[in-house]
């Protein structure tokens, strides 16, 4: 009956809208959002995966590229719409946890990372594969704090250098001044003998 039909169109439209929200949410309320190539895989490995990726604070998310496409299209997001042609699932993390899902997708060989959203810049794999090896952002901070904890104590030394620096030479202009008075009076005596013989 049609009455039926559009029942059933209605319900998929508020499926299709919940969907689309999550996915929304996805995007916005991760750091981290990693596009991925989905092979079959047998179902034990996908919870091994998983449970490995979960460790470290990161979820798969199996998404419909119909689902997908219309809400990249309306975003900040929409350069990443020709990731999504295949099956894919998504990685997504509140932190920036690069280098522990390319360790994890190492030994998952039918997950194949197609790029990536980090802190809102989309990169490619090897972009990806980049971000990975810089150091994080805490060793940094701590390579930066130790770098201008420092910057005082050496400015201090080479202003006291400057100062040590300046009163040696004083002093050394000093030494040369007094030997100069003390032996100007007896430099001319040898010319006054001369000129007396």
């Amino acid at each position: 009956s049609p009455r039926l039909i559009a029942a059933r169109s209605l319900q998929d439209d508020g499926y299709v809208r919940l969907l689309r929200r999550q996915v929304e949410e996805v995007f916005r309320d991760n750091r981290m959002i990693a596009i991925c190539q989905y092979n079959s895989m047998p179902d034990e490995d996908v919870v091994l995966m998983r449970h490995y990726l979960r460790k470290h604070n990161i979820e798969v998310k199996f998404v419909l590229n119909e689902i997908v496409r219309p809400v990249l299209s309306q975003s900040k997001y929409k350069n990443l719409l020709p990731l999504f042609v295949a099956r894919n699932i998504l990685l997504v993390s509140p932190e920036t946890k690069a280098k522990e899902m390319l360790r994890v997708l190492k030994g998952v060989p039918q997950i194949n990372l197609l790029g990536a959203c980090i802190d809102d810049t989309i990169l490619s794999r090897q972009g990806v594969e980049n971000f990975a090896k810089l150091p994080s952002l805490e060793a940094s901070q701590g390579q930066t704090a130790g770098a201008l904890a420092l910057l005082p104590s050496q400015t201090s030394s080479l202003l006291q250098r400057g100062s040590a620096h300046l009163t040696a030479l004083l002093d050394q202009h000093i030494r040369r001044l007094q030997a100069g008075e003390t032996g100007s009076p007896a430099e001319p005596a040898p010319a006054q003998s001369l000129g007396a013989h």
